[in-house]
């Protein structure tokens, strides 16, 4: 009898489960589908944003033509532009160069116009034949034109049709331009403007974060961005990443002014932090004691070398410092310490929402070849730190649209056991030095407002008192 009972439990069980494993995938189905669901709804919103985009830009060329066309010599222009396939390249020659002002370039090209000639000064060495390539039309295309084509890809993420429209130009030979550009870039204005720092640079750095966050030893803060991309049919399930959509996945490091000195891109989405950091440079160089100064510096009499910043999916390192796990048994000189580490993170999430907003190829969805979309982040964070360093203005509506098309940025946690034991003695002598700082007993320095082109940043992190009863304060 009881063989029997047991019998029956078992087969029940098993019903059981196999009734919520099908729940299970149903449920599962369920949020794929609306997820899908909200993804369209979405890229309709960009299609009709992009199509509204559209009319806007060509604006200028349709009202150059209809004033064309009223002139004595309107029908010669009309035979000479249909031997042609009535290109409409007088956009550049005619509207940009010889109407636009400072306002309307910028709207146009994100950078301002001494900015542009200043690029094309830098990057005529990379270009032979005076800086001239020849179109498949057998026509040449100046250096400043091809600039300006990629100018306009990389800060709008236009349609290469309608980039032919306006240049007067074939798809190939637009698409040919921003490679080739955007190579110059990070040949020859990447050492410039974007490298590991030396020496002089790491302490300059420091010194930076120590008095506009209160930081010490910081000498950057790092973390990935994903850009959306089509869907690749070869790699779709790599680049599938954990917040939903195709991603190519970029790590960078940021100074207290909010530009990049390392960036690492062209992981699939579905790649970890942790993976993304293995494999770069930044890992090489701390690992190779870059960040390690000789002779060691000290932070209240102990040897300190310096650290870099990094949030919840980083691995724990003696460089690179991440904040404790949220719990309610976190002691207040813990808490003090998360809001001091996430005050200062704040500047790359600053600085991501400026790269964003002045270079949209990097926040749309890109439709360049898979190949491609390395190249283009990479020269758009060379071209943020020319920008930034050279005080170029910044649009507010620029970052009014990376709030409107804004992505959910996957997040995951790195397990415990990646983390060095030995970074925590690290750790916690900031804890004790935050903690002190704030009972008086290490004279604090005064943290400066950091304002960049018109944009603040948000203001420093200020401690909260100790619970009077002296117990533990939650994280919030």
């Amino acid at each position: 009898m009881d063989k029997e009972k047991e019998e029956a439990l078992a087969r029940l069980k098993t019903r059981l489960m196999f009734t919520v494993k099908r729940r299970k995938e149903v449920i599962n189905n369920s949020i794929m589908e609306r997820r899908t669901a909200i993804h369209r709804q979405i890229r309709h919103r960009r299609y009709l944003y992009h199509k509204f985009e559209r009319m806007q830009m060509m604006a200028p060329v349709s009202i150059s033509h209809v004033s064309s066309s009223h002139s004595p010599c309107s029908e010669v222009s009309n035979v000479s532009s249909h031997s042609h396939s009535h290109r409409e390249s007088d956009w550049w020659e005619r509207v940009v160069l010889a109407e636009f002002g400072p306002q309307e370039w910028l709207q146009r090209f994100h950078v301002s116009k001494d900015t542009f000639y200043l690029l094309c000064n830098t990057l005529k060495p990379q270009f032979s034949q005076s800086g001239l390539l020849m179109s498949p039309s057998k026509l040449t295309l100046p250096l400043e034109k091809r600039v300006a084509v990629a100018l306009i890809r990389l800060a709008t993420n236009m349609d290469y049709s309608l980039l032919g429209e306006l240049f007067g130009e074939s798809v190939s030979t637009l698409s040919q331009c921003v490679r080739e550009v955007c190579d110059a870039i990070i040949m020859l204005l990447k050492p410039l403007y974007m490298h590991h720092p030396g020496v002089q640079e790491l302490a300059e750095n420091a010194r930076a974060f120590h008095m506009k966050w209160g930081f010490p030893h910081c000498v950057g803060v790092l973390d990935t961005l994903h850009i959306p991309i089509r869907s690749p049919p070869p790699h779709a399930r790599d680049c599938w990443s954990r917040k939903g959509g195709h991603s190519v996945v970029m790590q960078g490091v940021v100074n207290a002014q909010g530009c990049f000195w390392d960036v690492c891109v062209g992981f699939p989405g579905g790649t970890e932090d942790a993976t993304v950091l293995q494999s770069s440079e930044l890992w090489i160089m701390a690992r190779d004691g870059g960040l390690s100064p000789q002779p060691p510096l000290l932070l209240m009499g102990q040897p300190v070398g310096y650290v870099l910043l990094g949030d919840e999916g980083y691995p724990l390192h003696n460089w690179l410092m991440k904040a404790y796990p949220a719990s309610p048994q976190l002691t207040t000189p813990q808490c003090n310490f998360n809001g001091h580490l996430n005050n200062c993170r704040a500047t790359i999430d600053h600085a991501f929402r400026r790269l964003r907003g002045r270079w949209q190829c990097t926040h749309r969805r890109s439709e360049s070849h898979l190949e491609l979309v390395p190249m283009m982040a990479l020269a758009s964070c060379v071209l943020h730190n020319v920008c930034e360093m050279h005080g170029d203005p910044f649009r507010d509506e620029w970052l009014e649209e990376v709030r409107q098309l804004e992505c959910p940025q996957p997040s995951v946690t790195s397990p415990a056991y990646m983390d060095d034991p030995n970074a925590e003695q690290v750790r916690s002598l900031l804890c004790s030095y935050f903690h002190m700082q704030q009972q008086g007993k290490v004279p604090p320095l005064e943290p400066e407002p950091l304002v960049a082109a018109g944009v603040p940043f948000p203001h420093p992190y200020v401690a909260p008192p100790p619970p009077a009863h002296g117990g533990l304060l939650n994280m919030p």
